[in-house]
């Protein structure tokens, strides 16, 4: 499984995010059979990226889903990424 943080350089939320988001998914890659992949796109190395994700990151993907988006409060994460192992 790959999940995309859109983020970029300085921005204190994405770092938050990405802070927060590194434990929960240690607990879910131990409780699922596949790899779970956090990658960080930074969000001004692409025009799409920029248009699509600009005023609403950090943004955490997975596919065409977004996940979550601007600054989502710690049972909000916790609940995006227990789905993950629901499928």
């Amino acid at each position: 499984m790959t999940l995309i943080l859109y983020s970029r350089p300085g921005c204190h939320l994405c770092e938050e995010l990405e802070f927060k988001l590194r434990p929960l998914l240690e607990r879910l890659r131990a409780r699922l059979s596949e790899p779970v992949e956090l990658l960080n796109r930074d969000i001004d190395a692409d025009e799409n990226w920029l248009r699509l994700y600009g005023e609403r990151i950090p943004v955490l993907t997975r596919g065409d889903e977004v996940l979550l988006e601007g600054r989502p409060h710690d049972a909000m994460i916790a609940r995006a990424i227990a789905g993950l192992s629901r499928g």
